[in-house]
């Protein structure tokens, strides 16, 4: 099934059932060790997580750890820096851990991160932010902040669609929008395209709104700006309330149909 690497024999698989994630006692979690601070994260970050596995469950339940490679480890063993057989073991055991891996700034090759977000469609970023008791913090009140940001993984910048100022196809670009387009783009500019789609934004909005009915949190903010970039981010706010309406009807309520509630008016801009 994989060329270099070999599967533990000592565990399982985690399993989707139902849309949820079904995980047996044992099971096989892949792990890219990561570069240059990513092995000592890694030997932390691993020890952290068996010693928080056997607290709360003892012997009964244990991660089986499966090593795959990306980055400079798997130049060095595949002559490639991202393996099929990395992909093909995150497809394979749906959950895995990854450190930090080198992209350099400006150039060489694409970010691996970015570029393992979009083989393997892994979409949403989601960051959890609070503050914990004790911790220093810069505002007034910590201990009210607690947000869940789901940020989209694989389209907008992430798409990493550019060309570089001076190029040929740089160039190109330019010329193309100024004589079909009738837009001014100075001459000496790099240029980056930002697509947003119907489909990677209700796959984000859908999840978010699905994760906050889920732990009863009491609002779904879309981050944009739409007064600015109509077609692209003021899309991803309609299309992201075309989902509340769409799929979350009994669940939700918009903005609007809040402000019209209390006084049957709409202010101006909303």
């Amino acid at each position: 099934m994989f060329e270099k690497v070999t599967p533990p024999s000592n565990g399982q698989k985690i399993t989707i059932d139902n849309g949820r994630l079904a995980i047996p006692d044992n099971p096989i979690i892949p792990f890219i060790e990561g570069d240059g601070i990513g092995p000592d994260i890694w030997a932390a970050a691993q020890r952290v997580l068996d010693a928080s596995v056997k607290a709360a469950y003892g012997e009964s339940k244990k991660i089986i750890w499966f090593e795959v490679f990306a980055g400079e480890n798997a130049n060095e063993k595949y002559g490639e820096w991202l393996p099929e057989d990395t992909k093909k073991a995150i497809r394979e055991y749906i959950v895995a851990v990854k450190g930090p891996l080198t992209t350099p700034v400006g150039g060489g090759f694409r970010s691996l991160n970015v570029t393992l977000r979009q083989q393997l469609n892994l979409y949403a970023c989601v960051r959890p932010v609070r503050w914990y008791q004790g911790v220093p913090s810069p505002v007034k009140e910590p201990q009210r902040l607690n947000v869940v940001v789901f940020r989209e993984n694989t389209e907008d910048v992430y798409a990493g669609i550019e060309w570089q100022q001076g190029s040929e196809d740089g160039d190109k670009i330019i010329q193309f929008v100024s004589s079909e387009m009738g837009k001014s783009i100075r001459d000496d500019s790099g240029i980056g395209i930002k697509p947003i789609s119907v489909t990677g934004t209700k796959q984000l909005v859908a999840k978010a709104i699905r994760y906050a009915l889920e732990r009863n949190r009491k609002s779904v903010t879309l981050m944009h700006k739409g007064n600015i970039m109509k077609f692209t981010e003021g899309a991803f706010k309609d299309w992201g309330y075309e989902v509340a309406r769409d799929q979350f009807a009994d669940e939700t309520i918009s903005e609007d149909e809040v402000w019209e509630k209390y006084d049957g008016t709409v202010p101006e801009g909303k």
